[in-house]
């Protein structure tokens, strides 16, 4: 038995959008709540409360509402795959179905910088995406609670966005 092919997020994007946060997929937690990053263990909300200046409990249209004020979108680089967990080693090669970048770009040219949340959406994106040219990306930390780090190194590395 083969688990379900699951569906990613619409991209959360203003018309003057600067940067775009990429993450791989998101993971059962945030799929069942229907919300980016709603592993209250992931690291997302409360670095980027700091980078941005809001409460990272506050509520989750708000703290949306707080980054595209600053210019920022979400999205992931997969739009469809398999797999059981949250875990991106656990995704089915064999079902990956990426965004549609050439036309995201294309509707979003204001977007110079891409962050990837992590390894695994860098590669996923590198091997998979339509690289818009006159994008810059750089590949941060996981703020996933897999990867470990020692305290506040994420967080520097992840200030980078808020200079963009």
């Amino acid at each position: 038995m083969t688990s379900p092919l699951l569906r990613g997020f619409p991209p959360i994007v203003d018309d003057d959008a600067k940067v775009l946060i990429l993450g791989s997929f998101p993971g059962a937690l945030s799929l069942a709540a229907h919300q980016y990053y709603a592993n209250p263990r992931n690291a997302f909300w409360p670095i980027t409360s700091e980078l941005f200046g809001f409460e990272p409990n506050a509520s989750y249209e708000g703290r949306l509402a707080t980054l595209r004020s600053h210019g920022v979108a979400l999205w992931d680089v997969l739009h469809q795959c398999r797999r059981a967990g949250s875990a991106d080693s656990a995704i089915d090669p064999k079902s990956l179905v990426v965004n549609n970048f050439a036309e995201f770009f294309a509707n979003h040219p204001t977007i110079a910088r891409v962050y990837f949340n992590g390894a695994k959406a860098a590669d996923l994106y590198r091997r998979l995406a339509d690289t818009a040219e006159r994008v810059e990306y750089r590949r941060l930390p996981s703020t996933s609670p897999a990867h470990v780090m020692r305290p506040g190194a994420k967080l520097a590395a992840w200030r980078v966005i808020s200079h963009s």
